[in-house]
């Protein structure tokens, strides 16, 4: 990666280039699905942060996105879309979202937030255990109906991260070593709202429990759900109902979600919720 370099998308022509990587990433076949030469044209001429990752030939190979927002009546960015070609992937993204830190703290922002979709642990380990950020809102089909074969299948549902990128414990988080962050004894002991088995190919809940009490607790999901998507969407669907129960139904109890552990080999990731004392 030490060949490609980074550098804010302001023309016509760079616009271009992120449309054709949008169609490249994401496998939109809907136009409609996707951020037009105008709006770049207009949001970044008013803020918007659009930033763009190219390789040694000078092809963009990733991008993020960001348009100014409010929230509680503070300025903020949203983060509409960070994306990099299959064959870049590997800590380009987090490169991506560190430059757009740098320019967000820049231009005087403390937060920034996006959506992902809370079944995709890989996504849900990067935004949480690599960035530092915390959950605390779940939208039902948030994007409506996608034409993306990645999405196709299930509701759009997603979670919104909250990035406080000035905030002590997200500094921490980017500072420290991959791999080497530290739990208590409590928080590993915390109780699993969804217990789960693996069933053929494929895991599955065998009893929910919304009535944990307890300060901190654990809600597991599957690695693998776009191939869960693909190959068996009922099972699909049914993981996605179940989560986004379990999320509304705690969420509404005064817990936010501040923490992933990713199981690689074992096939499941955990969220940590907790709420405060």
């Amino acid at each position: 990666m030490t060949d490609i370099h980074i550098r804010d998308l302001t023309t016509i022509a760079d616009f271009r280039k992120v449309v054709e990587l949008e169609h490249a990433i994401w496998g939109y076949t809907d136009s409609l699905d996707v951020v037009t030469v105008p709006v770049f044209i207009f949001t970044v001429k008013r803020g918007a942060v659009l930033i763009g990752a190219f390789d040694r030939d000078d092809r963009m190979v990733g991008f993020a996105y960001a348009v100014v927002g409010m929230k509680h009546g503070q300025p903020m960015l949203w983060s509409h879309m960070t994306g990099v070609l299959p064959e870049y992937r590997g800590g380009l993204g987090y490169r991506l979202k560190l430059e757009q830190r740098s320019r967000a703290l820049a231009q005087g922002y403390t937060l920034i937030e996006w959506t992902f979709d809370p079944m995709q642990a890989m996504n849900a380990h990067f935004n949480f255990a690599k960035l530092g950020g915390v959950v605390e809102e779940y939208a039902e089909n948030f994007y409506g109906e996608s034409t993306s074969a990645l999405h196709r299948g299930t509701p759009t549902d997603r979670v919104i991260v909250s990035w406080r990128i000035a905030e002590p414990h997200v500094v921490r988080r980017l500072d420290q070593t991959p791999g080497l962050h530290a739990r208590s004894h409590d928080v590993a002991q915390a109780p699993v709202a969804n217990a789960t088995t693996v069933h053929g190919a494929w895991r599955d809940v065998e009893i929910i429990d919304l009535g944990i009490d307890e300060r901190r607790l654990w809600i597991e999901i599957p690695t693998g759900f776009t191939q869960m998507q693909q190959e068996a969407p009922e099972r699909a669907l049914q993981w996605r109902l179940q989560v986004r129960q379990m999320f509304q139904a705690y969420f509404a109890k005064g817990y936010r979600a501040v923490d992933f552990v990713l199981q690689r080999e074992a096939g499941f990731g955990r969220y940590l919720l907790a709420r405060p004392e």
